[in-house]
């Protein structure tokens, strides 16, 4: 367990204050490869009809949206590469070292939200979420933008993530923040909506219905269809309903 970290009713102002225009800084730097591709195709229109250049900059400008959504998932993973923690599972009061690592990840993945709900699924979103610590293997379908706390992450081969399903890694009590592995098999489907919380682990073949939620620390073990609020067993592997 980590220790409580003197002075942190300071430090925690002082690195808002840093942290918060560091941000708008990041944005502003992902925009120079669209920037410069609008200037040089202004330059190389300037001598076409009016229209023709209209149409030639409001299509860079577009280009320029794309190169900005790719540049600053790719900023922020590799900021998230070099700061992420490498660790299973831990606990510390809220006051402490560990708690504003973790603030400044989620705060990193916050930045990305705008351009990572336009790039999910593809490529480029997994390659963020590799970046910042999640284990993605071949074939996963990342639809959602809300995987949090990526380094404590694991999406096997052919699972599906559906829309808008959040899995976190973290949840706050009493004495703190607490970190656990959330561990999906392969070729499981997580429905829309559906939440995972820490420490969840859900076999292969497994099905997380639609807005499903899942509690901390669940078991879904292999095949199970789970539903519900809190999520419970509604069909077993082998076909059959619960009792």
């Amino acid at each position: 367990m980590a220790k409580k970290l003197r002075g942190f009713a300071v430090i925690q102002p002082v690195l808002s204050i840093l942290v918060m225009p560091m941000g708008f800084v990041l944005w502003g730097l992902a925009t120079i490869p669209g920037i410069y591709l609008f200037r040089e195709v202004g330059d190389a229109t300037v001598e076409w009809v009016e229209w023709q250049q209209l149409l030639a900059l409001g299509a860079t400008i577009g280009i320029g949206a794309l190169c900005w959504c790719i540049s600053i998932l790719f900023m922020l993973g590799i900021l998230g590469r070099l700061i992420r923690p490498s660790l299973e599972e831990a606990q510390a009061p809220v006051e402490s070292l560990l708690t504003i690592r973790w603030a400044f990840l989620a705060l990193l993945h916050r930045l990305a939200l705008p351009s990572l709900k336009w790039m999910v699924p593809s490529f480029v979103a997994n390659i963020y979420y590799q970046m910042m610590g999640c284990k993605v293997a071949k074939g996963a379908q990342i639809n959602s933008p809300s995987v949090n706390d990526c380094f404590m992450v694991e999406i096997g081969a052919k699972t599906v993530i559906g829309g808008s399903a959040v899995i976190n890694g973290h949840l706050f009590e009493r004495d703190g923040i607490h970190l656990s592995k959330v561990r999906i098999g392969s070729k499981v489907v997580i429905g829309t909506m559906a939440q995972i919380n820490p420490g969840c682990i859900v076999g292969d073949g497994a099905v997380i219905a639609s807005k499903a939620v899942l509690p901390k620390f669940t078991e879904v073990p292999q095949g199970e269809v789970w539903g519900g609020i809190p999520a419970k067993c509604i069909r077993r592997a082998d076909g059959s309903k619960p009792e």
